[in-house]
């Protein structure tokens, strides 16, 4: 059987990271997929090939021109982020499923691309309200980006019709349990490799 894809997308402060992360945890059968970039680490925190494959922009159009990627973005103007298709066929050498974490438009495209053998699950607050107060808790952006964040964030909740599935993060260990059953029930006609 071939390699499948889980990619969880949702606004930003909707808990897809943390969702991911405990999926990570919990499930041998998973790998992160590693995103390309190409703006700077940020300080010592950050390794090429961990947290992000860290490549020039000139690099970046060039494996555009060669179609290396399943989706990517110009988020602004020379910074471009990714999915390398190697990245996906690296993961699936080692036996594994890959699991994303990645914008909506990524998503759709993601989804597009591999189809059936893709699980894209939308993950969305119980309310803008509280996505604001979590933003707003995490303490982490100014007053103008969290009011750049709730703006983008009503335009991507018009895209979850698109997404096989939706999870309400209402309550965090919930939003954990129909994430497990929704990633186990669709890897589970997938028995081997091979």
């Amino acid at each position: 059987m071939q390699g499948k894809i889980i990619l969880f997308t949702a606004p930003s402060g909707a808990g897809k990271t943390t969702i991911v992360k405990h999926l990570l945890n919990t499930n041998p059968k998973l790998s992160f997929s590693i995103s390309a970039c190409t703006r700077d680490k940020r300080g010592r925190a950050e390794e090429n090939g961990k947290d992000y494959y860290f490549i020039t922009p000139e690099e970046f159009r060039k494996r555009i021109e060669q179609d290396a990627f399943v989706e990517w973005e110009e988020v602004y103007e020379g910074a471009f982020y990714g999915t390398l298709k190697s990245e996906i066929e690296r993961i699936w050498s080692e036996g594994k499923h890959v699991i994303l974490d990645v914008d909506v438009k990524g998503g759709l495209k993601i989804k597009e691309y591999y189809k059936e053998r893709a699980l894209a699950i939308f993950v969305k607050p119980p309310s803008i309200e509280a996505l604001a107060q979590r933003l707003e808790a995490r303490a982490t952006d100014s007053a103008s980006s969290i009011s750049s964040r709730i703006f983008k964030a009503k335009f991507e909740l018009s895209f979850e019709d698109k997404f096989d599935a939706v999870i309400v993060n209402e309550n965090l260990q919930d939003a954990f349990q129909e994430a497990e059953e929704l990633v186990n029930k669709f890897l589970a006609d997938d028995e081997v490799f091979g």
